[in-house]
């Protein structure tokens, strides 16, 4: 069995790595300027030479301790997964790691929540699973659109129903609500159907600071294709960049980000 976290404080760059079925880059930084802990955690966990978990959790900042939170539920999912080890029920045990984390989390006492989203990745896809308005996007090399979470949050219902443009949202008053977190007695976890892979698509996780400073048109095309480190690590530039240079008209929220970036392997 092997299990790795992934949590860093600092921007060191896209870390890129080669493994069983699957190539993935991952990216994580506190918000410019930030001198406080960053609050977004991110972890993989490979049961077999063919079967992964990725997870990118984003502690809420309005709250105390969101960092520890962010950790204790990627921590705890990850724990939980290496447990029972390789099985035919991924699905079953990973929605029991998510329960475990969540009433972790409640136990802690210290009033804390995260988003998460999940990637549960194999030979054979991709499922997605997702609690607030973090991302997971599933795009083809051309562009096409394979799969998008819904924000869990006002305006994220209000865009899926149509009754709010992109752009709108985007900087909307409200934009910084969530109706949705592990860490609540009232948490619902949203489950996507498995989707085949083929062999250029690129998966992408990423905490809410990704989609609250980037269009959807500006994230597929960094991501869609390319050479997968160099893709993210221009993907995260730009909305870096974003974040700091917005015009008063324009989307442009600092805050702490967090991508995990998968494509399956040539030939696998």
């Amino acid at each position: 069995m092997l299990s790795e976290v992934f949590y860093h404080a600092e921007d060191n760059g896209p870390e890129f790595m080669r493994r069983g079925c699957c190539q993935f880059a991952v990216y994580t930084a506190r918000a410019p300027g930030k001198e406080s802990a960053n609050e977004d955690c991110a972890g993989w966990i490979r049961l077999s030479e063919d079967r992964w978990v990725f997870l990118v959790a984003d502690g809420l900042g309005g709250l105390p301790a969101g960092a520890s939170a962010s950790r204790l539920a990627v921590v705890t999912i990850i724990e939980h997964l290496d447990s029972v080890g390789e099985t035919d029920d991924l699905r079953g045990a990973l929605l029991e790691g998510i329960d475990q984390a969540n009433a972790a989390i409640l136990a802690s006492g210290s009033g804390s929540a995260t988003t998460l989203v999940a990637a549960e990745v194999s030979a054979d896809g991709i499922r997605p699973y997702h609690i607030g308005d973090s991302t997971i996007l599933v795009t083809g090399q051309r562009g096409a659109i394979k799969y998008q979470s819904v924000s869990h949050s006002p305006t994220g219902y209000l865009e899926e129903a149509g009754l709010l443009d992109e752009a709108d949202a985007m900087v909307h008053e409200e934009r910084h609500l969530v109706s949705n977190v592990l860490g609540s007695n009232e948490m619902r976890l949203e489950i996507g159907p498995m989707l085949p892979l083929a062999q250029f698509d690129t998966v992408l996780l990423a905490s809410d600071a990704l989609r609250d400073n980037l269009n959807l048109d500006r994230v597929v095309g960094h991501i869609r294709m390319g050479v997968l480190e160099k893709s993210l690590a221009e993907l995260a530039a730009g909305c870096q960049q974003q974040m700091v240079s917005a015009g008063d008209d324009e989307p442009g929220h600092p805050d702490d980000l967090t991508m995990i970036a998968i494509r399956k392997n040539p030939g696998r």
